[in-house]
């Protein structure tokens, strides 16, 4: 069971937030309606003691007085600005390891309602070399991450493990082999549109070949570990709806709980 962390935050706010209304509006004035009675029936001002008693807060009411405005802001921050994510796989190595903490960023393709992923404002369209996080479209309930190479219009084409956009190779330059004294892998600096970033590339896996056309609405993605990787060659394209965000910056590195969060590699995600 996935537990959507959105629609838990937007009902406590919420729950929260009626009952500090249900407090101002209906027993707020019960309370003072209270100690205007007795005072009257004390015949003056009461002692400061018995004033307060009167007009303090039920525990319920203070509970949610205080935690509303802070939840709310956490709701507000995350669902329209910035929203943390851990990536739980290596599917965008070398570029995103396991246990790194990432920050996106929710208003870069515009802005949507939590919960229902409306968008109610529009901004930028994913471009190429973008890495994007997005609701996966075959359990929605999951987030992935993965690099946009694919805009509607696209014809991409994957052969020989070489990436085509529109019938043109994307450049692959050789960094390293790994491990250099009995290759498996190979680390590649690879050209996207005008961006550019590194990929994995296993020497022995299969290749998996095939060419689909990013049809309107949709994105073609994959990941960067590109033989460890279940993408768009698998299950297909990945339609605007199900945008969450792009992938901004790398803030922490955090293997468990049996290591202590490192922020040393503070970096921009390319």
């Amino acid at each position: 069971m996935n537990l959507d962390f959105s629609l838990i935050l937007v009902l406590i706010t919420a729950v929260c937030g009626l009952l500090w209304l249900l407090d101002a509006l209906v027993f707020a004035p019960r309370r003072r309606v209270a100690l205007q009675h007795a005072e009257i029936q004390a015949q003056g001002s009461l002692p400061d003691e018995q004033r307060t008693a009167l007009l303090r807060q039920p525990s319920w009411a203070d509970t949610s007085k205080s935690m509303f405005p802070v939840l709310l802001f956490v709701l507000l921050l995350r669902s329209f600005l910035y929203e943390p994510f851990q990536i739980p796989s290596g599917s965008m190595l070398p570029t995103l390891k396991i246990g790194d903490f990432i920050l996106v960023n929710k208003y870069h393709y515009g802005l949507r309602l939590p919960v229902v992923n409306t968008r109610f404002v529009s901004n930028n369209d994913p471009q190429h070399g973008d890495v994007i996080v997005f609701r996966y479209p075959e359990d929605t309930g999951i987030n992935f991450i993965k690099r946009v190479v694919g805009v509607p219009g696209d014809v991409i084409t994957y052969r020989d493990k070489v990436l085509y956009v529109n019938g043109v190779a994307q450049q692959q330059e050789l960094l390293a082999k790994l491990p250099p004294s009995r290759p498996e892998q190979l680390l590649l600096n690879e050209a996207l549109a005008d961006t550019s970033h590194q990929i994995y590339r296993d020497i022995y896996r299969p290749v998996v070949n095939g060419e689909w056309t990013v049809p309107d609405g949709n994105y073609f993605v994959l990941g960067d570990n590109r033989d460890n990787s279940k993408d768009s060659r698998y299950w297909g394209f990945v339609p605007e709806e199900l945008l969450v965000g792009k992938a901004t910056a790398v803030w922490m590195h955090w293997d468990g709980v049996l290591s202590l969060p490192d922020f040393s590699d503070i970096r921009r995600i390319n």
